[in-house]
């Protein structure tokens, strides 16, 4: 080759070389290993307080997973991967029955309240991690709005005790659609409630079962409505009595069942014919849907006996 090619293939290259140098790379992050030291490297104080900020990433107050070492007659010990073990009375893991619900080399998520108490113990809790993850929970449905169920524990001033996983407060008001007199006869319930006020700071919740009921109802009225129409026969239950006829529930709205379209008959007392929790067939008589206003038949499902009459003495 000559000396002009050569510098030519040299020139060619050079300007490679130059155009791979100012293409800017895209470098991909990499995440170094922590540097571990060798004892030899430091003195004692040093890795004493290496020692103690390996621990700092946990702070107290957290709820860690740990690991069961050891089951003795009285405690429970946990290692949560401290320089040394936490111990837990053994109550924290029966159930109501007395029954051990764990057993040794089982992961248990616990609080960590203090790294160290005065024995140089790490202090831990399993019924206040379960506590802690409960209020969690509880923020949660109430940030969505969402259903709850409880049990309702007992009467208290003003309403009810529930159990929710902690203890929560159902107001009297909050109970039911109406008011409640005896407030006594819901203790032992399950209830659907919904939070509508809680801080956790004090540890208060505010339940209402009232809440749910009216969404249920609007809900329930919102397709009832859409299916009412003149003539057509319904089911229904006998929701009041009074003097000049019956409510009866049709699904979320009520309709009225006057005294005088009860029987073709004469009838002394709506109540002579039928009581409250009844489930009975009406026919509608009249829908105004505008002012939800409905007027039932119970006479109307059957035919008018004077016009048999009539037609039956015209024969004769």
């Amino acid at each position: 080759m000559s000396v002009a090619g050569r510098k030519a293939e040299e020139g060619e290259a050079a300007a490679q070389v130059k155009t791979q140098e100012e293409t800017p790379l895209v470098e991909t992050p990499v995440i170094e290993a922590p540097v571990i030291e060798s004892p030899k490297e430091m003195d004692h104080e040093e890795m004493q307080e290496a020692y103690n900020l390996s621990f700092k990433n946990i702070a107290e107050g957290a709820v860690v997973s740990g690991t069961i070492l050891k089951i003795s007659d009285s405690h429970v010990v946990v290692d949560v991967g401290f320089k040394s073990e936490g111990q837990i009375s053994l109550d924290e893991f029966r159930d109501d029955a007395g029954n051990l619900t764990i057993k040794q080399g089982d992961k248990v998520d616990v609080l960590l309240e203090r790294t160290e108490d005065k024995d140089g113990h790490v202090v831990v809790s399993r019924q206040k991690a379960e506590r802690m993850k409960i209020w969690t929970a509880l923020e949660k449905v109430y940030q969505d709005e969402s259903i709850i169920t409880g049990r309702v524990i007992e009467r208290v001033k003003g309403g009810l005790a529930v159990d929710v996983g902690v203890r929560a407060f159902l107001p009297g008001s909050q109970v039911d659609l109406q008011p409640t007199r005896n407030l006594d006869s819901w203790c032992g319930q399950e209830l659907r409630m919904r939070v509508i006020k809680m801080n956790r700071r004090r540890g208060n919740i505010v339940l209402s079962r009232k809440a749910v009921l009216e969404e249920e109802h609007f809900k329930l009225k919102e397709t009832t409505l859409k299916e009412l129409e003149e003539g057509k026969v319904v089911s229904g239950i006998v929701k009041n009595i009074t003097d000049y006829g019956a409510f009866v529930d049709l699904g979320g709205i009520d309709g009225l069942l006057h005294i005088t379209d009860m029987s073709w008959g004469r009838v002394n007392h709506p109540s002579d014919l039928f009581k409250v929790a009844d489930e009975i067939e009406v026919k509608i008589l009249k829908f105004e849907r505008l002012e939800e206003k409905v007027s039932l038949g119970y006479k109307q499902l059957s035919e008018d006996p004077w016009l048999s009459a009539v037609e039956r003495y015209a024969r004769d």
